[in-house]
């Protein structure tokens, strides 16, 4: 029987970093986050979008990454999307959707 490795997504994330948004927006309601939880749930935070995130860490290439599906809001409407993100060098880099709208790649570090 072997023993299964921590899971190494757990945790806040501060976003450090995205390609569609500056990081004054990132932070506008409050410093722009994700969170993955141990019940393969978690949430984030950014501008005035905000989801909660049904998780699973899946094998792609050579590394593991989590992808998640997310439910919230997008400004002040309804909002639901997909996403990913993987460790590279310690940082988090991923990528979230947002159903039919924007879309943008990100960074960030472990709080």
């Amino acid at each position: 029987m072997t023993e299964k490795q921590p899971n190494p997504f757990l945790g806040r994330w501060k976003i450090t970093e995205m390609d569609v948004w500056d990081q004054e927006y990132v932070d506008l309601v409050a410093p722009g986050f994700i969170k993955f939880a141990k019940d393969n749930l978690g949430e984030f935070r950014f501008g005035t979008v905000r989801g909660f995130l049904d998780c699973r860490i899946e094998a792609y290439g050579d590394e593991n990454r989590i992808e998640f599906s997310w439910d919230g809001e997008n400004d002040s409407d309804p909002g639901h999307g997909r996403g990913w993100a993987a460790i590279r060098g310690g940082q988090l880099f991923g990528h979230l959707y947002i159903h039919m709208c924007d879309d943008s790649w990100f960074k960030a570090e472990k709080k």
